[in-house]
């Protein structure tokens, strides 16, 4: 017999493990969580207790609002690919495990948006929707970010954001019409479980993007360059303490390199060297002139001088490299081993000039944590 007098059935024993394995999840997220907090040993122990009886009663557990908040910060300080951490303890936690239809969740984005954007002097939130409860999502968003720019198959070439062509067929099929310019913002695809996914459109007015120019080179804003103010992913898995919430979509702010050097640059993606470099007369017959090292510093510059004009936050690369520093420093002082993913953390741009390029970081896995999950269309 079990511990509660079931029979021991095959199926039971798996059950029992498996709250096994999720107790001991929350074990080790709550005495972390707690000391951090600053709980009693006897506050702690009572918590234990209550989530073991309710883990036995419903197979699962609720996290408190305390525990939700100071978890999705922990997840951001795990976060090895990233080099913002610095600021983990500032992160506003929307909780809103109680909506769990495409209506609610979609004013809940617009929320989002429009509280992190804050005119530009971007503030660092996550929305967090409620938990995954036996291997069901109940809502889902479809997007990869909240904000993201349409791409389009055309004769062969593609217009606007390679990245996004199957996001962008997509909601076509879904019924929405682009404009079929190369900065066309995709509406959010939300999908409530067991029900078809339903198609909502960003009103313009929450959208904030800063037109690129250049402080010197007077051409480059003739190219019609912009880019959105505020990176909102939405695609990750937060896990705390065992629970898994599949949909939460958090923000920093940019650092310019992210689009300057990437999103802007990359040849899968705006390819925009070349036309770059044709503002600036740079040959690009040879790669000895080094025009593509020209053309993208020149990029970057006009990344940094916009969102400067523009009133937007935004950070250069070397004042990410320093803050990371900093929060290295933080993090050692608190007996915290740092991780990272090193091809991550280094920037696009001028690596080897910061200290995080000469330094190796252990790429383990430490939860809270925010995971890859497959995409809603991979169920297709």
């Amino acid at each position: 017999m079990s511990f509660d007098g079931r029979l021991e059935s095959k199926e039971w024993i798996i059950v029992k493990e498996q709250h096994t394995e999720l107790f001991q999840k929350a074990v080790d997220f709550i005495d972390r969580c707690y000391a951090e907090l600053g709980f009693s040993a006897d506050q702690q122990q009572q918590r234990l207790q209550d989530i073991e009886n309710e883990i036995k009663e419903s197979g699962t557990y609720t996290h408190t609002m305390e525990e939700l908040s100071h978890g999705a910060k922990m997840a951001w300080r795990n976060s090895n690919r990233c080099i913002g951490r610095l600021l983990w303890e500032t992160l506003e936690v929307f909780d809103r495990r109680d909506v769990t239809s495409a209506d609610g969740a979609f004013e809940a984005l617009q929320d989002h948006i429009r509280y992190a954007t804050n005119d530009g002097d971007i503030r660092s939130a996550i929305t967090v929707f409620p938990p995954r409860k036996e291997g069901r999502d109940p809502i889902r968003i479809w997007n990869h970010q909240l904000i993201r720019y349409a791409g389009y198959e055309m004769d062969g070439t593609i217009i606007g954001d390679s990245a996004n062509v199957a996001m962008t067929k997509k909601c076509e099929s879904l019924g929405w019409q682009g404009a079929h310019t190369s900065f066309d913002v995709l509406p959010l695809v939300i999908q409530e479980d067991g029900q078809p996914e339903q198609l909502y459109k960003i009103p313009d007015s929450l959208v904030k993007e800063v037109p690129i120019s250049h402080p010197d080179i007077q051409g480059i804003e003739t190219l019609g360059i912009k880019w959105h103010a505020v990176p909102i992913i939405s695609d990750m898995l937060l896990e705390i303490g065992g629970i898994d919430y599949p949909m939460a979509p958090f923000n920093g702010w940019y650092m310019g390199t992210e689009i300057g050097a990437r999103n802007l640059a990359d040849e899968d993606r705006y390819n925009l060297l070349p036309a770059i470099a044709k503002q600036m007369g740079l040959a690009t017959n040879s790669n000895r002139s080094l025009w593509i090292d020209k053309a993208l510093v020149e990029l970057n510059i006009a990344v940094l001088h916009s969102y400067h004009q523009a009133g937007v936050t935004l950070v250069d690369h070397h004042t990410a490299a320093k803050q990371f520093k900093a929060f290295e420093k933080k993090e050692n002082n608190a007996g915290r081993p740092v991780t990272g993913n090193w091809t991550w953390l280094i920037p696009p741009v001028s690596p080897a000039t910061t200290h995080i390029f000469h330094k190796p970081y252990r790429n383990d896995i430490v939860t809270p944590n925010f995971f890859h999950q497959p995409s809603p269309q991979d169920g297709e």
